[in-house]
Formats: C-alpha cells, structure tokens, sequence
C-alpha cells in the first residue's frame, strides 16, 4: 500500500513537473526578449496568486504562485497588469518603450512554445509514438434501437465518408469515424457506405446523445455503432467465480459460434444478446479444438448483488475478439504533426462557437484535465514517447490561444501596442486596467467552470462489475 502511495505521488510530482517546464520554457520567451530590448523585468512568476516561494537575484523576484494556473512575467512598461501581477516593486518611474519592443517581447511567449512543440516533434520523429489506431472503418455490430439501425446502416458496412468527409480509421487520427460523428454538424449526420453486394450507398442518420449527471460533462453524439472485429468472438474470461458459464462447461479460449440462434460477429453483439435473454436460459453454439458444440447457461443473481437487494441475473462470461488496431510505433515528420495539431485545434474550436454542433465549452480541458491525460499517458505503454508526443499538442494550443487579440493575452499586448503605433500616444491606461480586469475574471471563470469538469467528470460514474473485489455466484 505504501509503494502505490509512493508510486502514485512519484507520478503527480512528474506530471507538475512537466506542466510546469510548458509554463516555464512559454514565460522565459517574455523574460529573454525583455532583456534584450531593455525592458525592466519585476517578476518571473509560475503560477498566479501571492507567492508561496520567492527569491530576489539581480533586481528580479522569482516565485511560484498558490494558483496553479499558468505564469508571468511582471513588465511594468508593457500594458499594466497591476491588478493581476502586482505593482512595480521598485516604485521607480520608468521611460516608456517603443511599440515595437512591446510586440517583440509579448511575441516572444508563442515563439518559445511553438519552438518547444518543434523540438519535441523531431523527438517524435526520431524516437515515434504508439500508434494508437483502430485501422478499419467497417461496422461490426449495429445497435438495436439506435439512430444507425434507423438510418439503414448494417454490419458489414464499409463507412467511407462522413459529411463527405473521407474517413480511414474508426479512431486515433483526424479522419477517424467517431471524431467525424462527435464534431457532426445539424440533425443529421451524413453516411457514405460501400455495402457487399450493393455498391456505395448514402444513408442519413440521426444521433443520440447520452444523459450524464449535472456536474458532469454532456454526452457526445453517438449512433450506436461499433467497428468490426478481426477474426471470431472468444471467452476472455470468466468474471466470478462458480460463474454459471463455467458450470455449463464453456473454456476460456472457446470460439462463439452463435447465442441464442444469432451469429457471433462483435463482442458488443454477443452481450447485448446475453443481455436479451434476461433470467431466460442462454444457448450458446461454440467451437473448441475445431469442433462445434452447444451449451446452456442458466443466469443466477451473485451473492453479492444478493446481499445488495440487485436482482439482475449474469452468466460471468467475458467475450473478447482481436481489434484491426496498429500495433508498434510511428514516426511522423514534424509538419505532418504541427499541421494536425493545428487542424485539431481548429475543429475543437469551430465545434465550440458552432450553434449546430453538440460541442461546448465543457467539452474543453483545463489544468486538471491536462493533467489527468498525463497521468494517464505514465500508467501506459511507452509513457515517455507519450508524454514528448503530448508536448507537441500542448505547446502548440498554448502558442496559438495566447495570440488570440484578447486583453491579457499576448495576441492582446500586440494589438494594443499597435494601436499606440499608429496613435502615436499610449492607450488609458486607467480604461486599458478596467478592461483588463473584467477579461481577468471572465478568464479565470471559464478555467474554474472547465476546470470543474475535469475535477468531478470522474465522480459518480457506475459499472455492471465492481472496480474491487469479486462477484461470486452461489453453489
């Protein structure tokens, strides 16, 4: 127990430490550009909010913030922050600087994120990334009731297009099948389909969107429709002990031919079929050692769900089927890779401001969600490739968003420093403060309401199986 403590804090300290080093390399752009042009330079500040460690070297006031939000660098000549940042900490007068000492120092921030997301791009390019791929776009399994049973669509089904947008995977890239369905536009979703026997078909669909809890995030849009499996359904495993599929003589490794009379092809097929039969007895037809044979499995409520007032019969089986997934790793070049981060950002973006799409603002990540996709990434396969990969994404999105025209942000410090070149005068600064403060509140509003998300999304979300312990049926 203590070493999974230990494990776990040695994994938070590295995803901190990573977040921090994003924040870092985007803020010392602002530092070394504002030494270059001459700029006085108060703070050099990770995170927001008074300092809970500080030191003074040369002048400078190094600190980490109590908020851990982003990060600084107090220049008193650019735009007053002093609301945010604080005051000049020498409270000496200071000359102005020019306009274009203003854009260079504000630009300098995106620079060094960009240059971070290209060096960790070469890195990807020479080291690779897990793959991360579901390479088919054929449907395996229709649900029954679902939008995509409605429309026409059927198992077996080649998918190629959404929208008229070309698809290659079912998930892991750009032009996959479930990111064209999540990002689909209006009240129905456009199907391009090459049936066997029947040629390339159009089908228009419907969509559902699952109900979550209030303080979670809202569902994406879903048609019911799962990617087709390579080669038979099998039993993976038996999920309780004394399970009645046990009982009934069935083996791990088992090939299932058919349930209920109704051929194996997916595994979400092969469980909605189990799920069908209710406390009804469950045929099975399946294949051990090249042989074909049959089984009856009679479902019972387990002791557990006994003791628990749960009355929903199980038979304990597990199926499993191999997936078309890439295995391995990739080696994309650095512009393939800046050029779909950017694409990326873009459908995430237009999504959101879209009145038609079921994309919103809850849909975004904040520093906690960022966070937890690390954490995630150091519990996998190849969790440094991951992580190096992800900087590529991360640096990018921040280079971009911080040169959106907005007050606070840098794209806000060049507009405004344009306009003083053409003014010929420095903005109010008592207005540019005011204007300032309330994109401060607005800012920090949407970080606490994303962020609320990512902190609770997780909270109240149940299962069929228990995370701990064991389901075991009776005698």
């Amino acid at each position: 127990m203590l070493l999974q403590f230990a494990q776990t804090a040695l994994l938070i300290l590295v995803v901190i430490a990573v977040f921090n080093m994003i924040i870092f390399v985007h803020e010392l752009g602002h530092y070394w550009a504002a030494k270059w042009r001459g700029l006085k330079i108060d703070r050099f500040q990770i995170w927001f909010g008074k300092p809970i460690w500080s030191k003074t070297i040369n002048g400078v006031q190094y600190g980490l913030g109590w908020i851990p939000a982003g990060g600084f660098v107090a220049l008193p000549q650019m735009a007053p922050m002093e609301a945010i940042e604080g005051g000049n900490l020498d409270r000496e007068a200071l000359p102005p600087v020019k306009p274009l000492d203003k854009i260079i120092v504000a630009f300098a921030g995106p620079l060094f994120s960009f240059l971070l997301a290209v060096v960790a791009s070469l890195c990807v390019w020479g080291l690779g990334k897990p793959a991360d791929m579901l390479e088919t776009t054929t449907i395996g399994y229709v649900e029954v009731g679902g939008a995509g049973e409605a429309a026409g669509l059927k198992a077996g089904d080649k998918i190629l297009a959404i929208n008229d947008n070309p698809v290659s995977t079912w998930v892991g890239t750009l032009d996959c099948v479930v990111l064209n369905i999540a990002t689909s536009r209006g009240d129905k979703i456009k199907f391009s389909i090459d049936r066997p026997g029947e040629g390339v078909l159009t089908k228009f669909s419907g969509f559902k969107i699952p109900e979550t809890k209030k303080w979670h995030r809202a569902g994406i849009r879903t048609v019911g429709l799962e990617p087709q499996g390579k080669g038979p359904v099998t039993i993976g495993a038996f999920s309780g002990e004394n399970a009645p599929a046990q009982r009934a003589g069935l083996l791990v490794g088992d090939e299932i031919v058919s349930v209920n009379g109704a051929a194996a092809t997916s595994v979400p097929q092969v469980v909605d079929s189990i799920k069908a039969s209710g406390e009804k007895p469950v045929e099975f037809v399946y294949r051990r050692a090249g042989k074909e044979a049959t089984a009856t499995v009679t479902p019972l409520v387990p002791v557990s769900g006994q003791e628990k007032g749960e009355v929903r019969p199980l038979i304990g089986l597990a199926p499993d089927q191999d997936a078309y997934v890439r295995a391995g790793l990739i080696n994309p070049n650095p512009v393939d890779q800046l050029t779909e981060t950017v694409k990326t950002m873009w459908i995430t973006i237009t999504s959101v401001i879209s009145r038609d799409s079921s994309i919103g603002l809850q849909h975004l990540s904040g520093p906690i969600g960022i966070g937890k996709v690390q954490y995630n990434f150091l519990l996998m396969d190849h969790p440094v490739l991951r992580i190096i990969a992800f900087l590529v994404l991360i640096n990018i999105n921040l280079a971009i968003l911080n040169l959106m025209p907005f007050p606070v942000l840098d794209g806000g410090h060049i507009v405004l420093a344009c306009m003083e070149w053409i003014a010929k005068r420095p903005v109010r600064v008592k207005l540019l403060e005011y204007i300032q403060l309330c994109f401060v509140f607005l800012l920090f509003g949407v970080m606490l309401y994303v962020s609320s998300k990512d902190l609770f999304d997780d909270f109240g979300r149940g299962g069929d199986v228990p995370k701990r312990g064991k389901l075991v049926f009776p005698e």
